[in-house]
C-alpha cells in the first residue's frame, strides 16, 4: 500500500500520511523543546530532524513545503528544512517542493490567503481541521504527493498545481515518470465518464 507524506518544516514540523485511498495513517506535529523558545543548537535540529525522519519510510512519496522568505526566523527554518531535505536524499527518498503559494492555491484558497482562509478552504473540500497550521499546511501537501502519483478527481485550480509540478524537477530527476502521467491522465478522464 503507498503512503503518501506532507511536511511542513518549522521547529513545530507539521507531518500527515494519507494513503493512496486518502485516508489519514498519521497526523502530528513534530518539536523538540529545546528548539522552541531557546537559542538554537545544531544538537537540537539533529533531535528534530532524526524525530521526524523516524516517521518517513522508504518508498514514501513526499511533498515538502518550499521556503518562505519573509520568516522571521529564516535561518533556524531554512536549517530544519534543508536538513530534511538532506536526510531524505541520503535515504533515497524522493520529494516533491511545494511553493507555499501552490500549498493555498491547491486548498482552493488563493496563493496568498492567511493561515485562517486556508483552514476554512480545507475544512470545506475535506472535512479535515486541526488546531495547529503546520497540520494543515502538511495535510494540504500529503493530498498534493498523492495527486501527483494516484488517479484522484481534481478541480481546476488542483490541476493547474500538479500539472505545474510535474513539469519541474525533483532531487534532479522529473517529478512523475511519463508513463505515470500518462495513465493518471487516462484513470482521469475514466474517471469524469
Amino acid at each position: 500500500m503507498s503512503r503518501y507524506v506532507g511536511i511542513d518544516p518549522s521547529t513545530k514540523t507539521g507531518l500527515v500520511v494519507l494513503d493512496e485511498d486518502g485516508e489519514i495513517w498519521e497526523e502530528r506535529e513534530v518539536t523538540e523543546d529545546s528548539l522552541n523558545g531557546q537559542t538554537p543548537t545544531p544538537q537540537a535540529m539533529l533531535k528534530l530532524v532524526g524525530k521526524i525522519m523516524a516517521l518517513v519510510e522508504p518508498g514514501d512519496r513526499v511533498a515538502i513545503e518550499g521556503f518562505g522568505f519573509a520568516s522571521q526566523h529564516g535561518f533556524l527554518l531554512g536549517g530544519i528544512g534543508w536538513a530534511i531535505r538532506m536526510q531524505l536524499t541520503l535515504r533515497g527518498i524522493a520529494y516533491t517542493e511545494v511553493a507555499p503559494s501552490a500549498l493555498k492555491k491547491y486548498s482552493g484558497a488563493s496563493g496568498n490567503c492567511a493561515k485562517e482562509e486556508l483552514a476554512v478552504e480545507v475544512y470545506a473540500r475535506w472535512g479535515f481541521r486541526s488546531k495547529s497550521n503546520n497540520i494543515t499546511d502538511a495535510y494540504v501537501l500529503a493530498h498534493i504527493a498523492r495527486a501527483l502519483h494516484e488517479p484522484v478527481r481534481l478541480i481546476k485550480r488542483q490541476e493547474e498545481v500538479i500539472t505545474n509540478l510535474r513539469g519541474c524537477s525533483e532531487n534532479g530527476k522529473r517529478t512523475v515518470q511519463r508513463e505515470v502521467r500518462k495513465n493518471h491522465t487516462r484513470k482521469q478522464k475514466q474517471g469524469r465518464a
